[in-house]
């Protein structure tokens, strides 16, 4: 495994293993992203009202690229939790309807579709997955145990943020899709994680962050939406794209693209990590990574007490991994870890339940893994913290 770690700027006292939250800039992206930042500010009335626009569609067309769909497709915000607020707000929800989704969703959209199934006096079903998961077609069933007549969307990660799971999203979405039913894909962590084709996937709407692992700046995000349904989606901001006076072929990029001042310099440093990524052959830089991340989660286990969450494959586990840690003070945990040994790594509560989470990116090695093996040994010997 080549390690890039000279073309990231992470600290080197830092043992960093947490690109899952945040994901990491490598300098050339970096760099692009400040070029892109300097130009706005020498002149700025150009560059927001008409430069930056004209880079802007070239970046969304790059990533339309990469994503595989049509640009008009996707429009740019600034995170996933956005982009769900944006779905769910113009979701005409009422009162007994139903969306299904699972127990081990993001905290973030947890919220959101509560709060906007409570205003319409709807229901947001979180079905019970069953932990350790065994293969795809459990997950299936356990998933669609929840369906009922109710039901008028699903809502699934496609990989999980708290556990690390890679889910059977696509063939959970096409039973949905065989039962009449809207789907909505939570890819935050699937950009640069994992090959997509959104237009023969079967996904109504989808939203995945650029900034975790396509390695972009931070606060660059998509938004896809099937054509016939971008209609229904409102702006959660009404500016100058309602009823614009110049409108473009799209009403759904005038709406959600326009909506007042706002530096949109790190959608246009996308291309610049898309080239990143296939100088690096990034295919092969995530398969060695995948292979570290497996190689190790048995030990990673076995130091917590407890097991796998699924099978070692790449059907569930890709560059990150979660472990199930018996801690009552999980932020006393992480903070430690990181104080005493300079180890960045979330401990992530999910339900009644904590984990430990460990993601690896190409400047990533197996002493960075043993570091953190060590810490943990020394934590469970010298302290409460983990019991």
């Amino acid at each position: 495994m080549q390690n890039l770690k000279q073309q990231f700027l992470i600290k080197d006292d830092i043992t960093f293993l947490n690109f899952g939250s945040f994901g990491a800039c490598p300098r050339p992206v970096f760099e692009t992203w400040q070029q892109f930042q300097l130009e706005m500010e020498r002149d700025p009335v150009q560059f927001i009202v008409a430069d930056g626009l004209k880079y802007l569609a070239t970046a969304r067309e790059a990533l339309a690229e990469y994503v595989h769909c049509n640009p008009d497709d996707l429009v740019y915000v600034t995170n996933p939790s956005y982009a769900v607020n944006a779905v769910a707000k113009s979701f005409e929800l009422k009162p007994g309807d139903e969306i299904l989704t699972t127990d081990i969703e993001y905290g973030a959209c947890d919220k959101t579709w509560e709060y906007y199934c409570e205003k319409a006096g709807a229901t947001y079903k979180r079905q019970a997955i069953t932990l350790p998961v065994t293969s795809k077609e459990q997950v299936v069933n356990d998933f669609f145990k929840g369906l009922t007549p109710k039901t008028r969307m699903i809502f699934i990660s496609h990989i999980t943020s708290t556990t690390g799971l890679r889910l059977p999203v696509e063939e959970i979405c096409k039973v949905a899709k065989e039962k009449g039913l809207l789907t909505f894909v939570d890819g935050a962590h699937a950009p640069g994680h994992i090959p997509l084709d959104l237009t023969n996937a079967p996904f109504d709407y989808y939203t995945g962050a650029c900034h975790k692992w396509m390695m972009t700046p931070k606060g660059s995000a998509f938004l896809y939406v099937k054509r016939e349904y971008q209609s229904s989606i409102d702006p959660l901001i009404i500016s100058w794209g309602y009823k614009a006076l110049f409108p473009s072929d799209s009403q759904f990029l005038d709406y959600h693209q326009t909506n007042g001042t706002r530096d949109y310099t790190s959608f246009l440093a996308i291309p610049a990590a898309i080239a990143f990524m296939d100088k690096y052959e990034w295919t092969s830089v995530a398969a060695d990574c995948r292979k570290l991340v497996q190689s190790n989660a048995q030990a990673f286990c076995d130091i917590l007490e407890t097991i796998p969450l699924a099978p070692l494959t790449d059907d569930f586990i890709l560059q990150l991994c979660s472990g199930l840690v018996k801690t009552k003070e999980p932020e006393k945990l992480k903070q430690h870890l990181y104080d005493q040994y300079r180890i960045q790594i979330p401990v992530m509560r999910q339900g009644n339940q904590v984990y430990l989470r460990y993601s690896i990116n190409a400047f990533n090695s197996q002493a960075d893994l043993d570091a953190l093996f060590d810490a943990l040994k020394s934590i469970k010997k010298n302290t409460s913290l983990i019991g």
